[in-house]
């Protein structure tokens, strides 16, 4: 297991920016490709960005593409999700995952084994 913990949700206003970290603690870290997905009240949970163990690969969903960029530092066990022009459709709560290989199935949420509980994020119109 990767146990993760996200952070730097909050309120912002529709154009405004926020970017959200996820530590994981253990020592697989930066074997493991990770994603953010994002769960709406009432909606399914979707998928919004996800990156390769390297870093040097990544992939978002077409709703947040050149408004959101994925990253990660192996050595401090932290991937980001830096979110500008924020849009009040992208309310909702974001999680972080940590999934076992990177490619075509990184969007799904079966490709993710652990997961974090999620930090709220809230933009006004």
């Amino acid at each position: 297991q990767v146990p993760l913990v996200e952070s730097g949700g909050g309120l912002v206003q529709a154009g405004g920016s926020l970017r959200l970290s996820c530590i994981a603690s253990g020592r697989t870290f930066s074997a493991n490709p990770m994603g953010w997905f994002r769960q709406a009240p009432g909606k399914e949970r979707e998928f919004v960005a996800a990156i390769s163990w390297t870093g040097t690969s990544t992939d978002y969903a077409d709703s947040v593409k050149g408004r959101f960029t994925i990253s990660r530092d192996n050595a401090k066990k932290t991937v980001y999700l830096q979110m500008n022009s924020l849009l009040p459709d992208d309310t909702s709560v974001y999680y972080c995952a940590a999934g076992n290989r990177f490619g075509p199935t990184s969007r799904a949420r079966l490709a993710y084994a652990d997961w974090g509980q999620g930090t709220q994020v809230t933009v006004s119109s």
